[in-house]
């Protein structure tokens, strides 16, 4: 048995199966981090053929789509974290 920051009692194949999830988690947010920050901002003069709401839609995603898709990444995080950490037994 190996102890958590939090000083908790886990099995290795616990700390294993943990750090799987969080890993893929981690990709999985980098990923979708890397295509609203860099992949719409690529191609915001062909995205400017559209509209949305009454704005050009590469302006209005490099402005504020991006912004609040890492505002919504930030919290889907968080939250599946938080649900990680409870199936392992090491939540605080």
């Amino acid at each position: 048995m190996a102890q958590d920051a939090t000083g908790t009692q886990i099995s290795q194949e616990a700390r294993e199966g943990h750090w799987a999830k969080t890993r893929s988690l981690t990709i999985g947010v980098l990923i979708a981090w890397f295509f609203f920050a860099f992949v719409f901002p690529w191609f915001a003069k062909e995205l400017n053929a559209m509209s949305f709401l009454g704005f050009k839609l590469g302006y209005y995603m490099c402005v504020q789509g991006s912004l609040l898709a890492f505002v919504i990444m930030i919290w889907l995080q968080n939250y599946r974290q938080d649900k990680i950490d409870e199936e392992y037994g090491v939540q605080e």
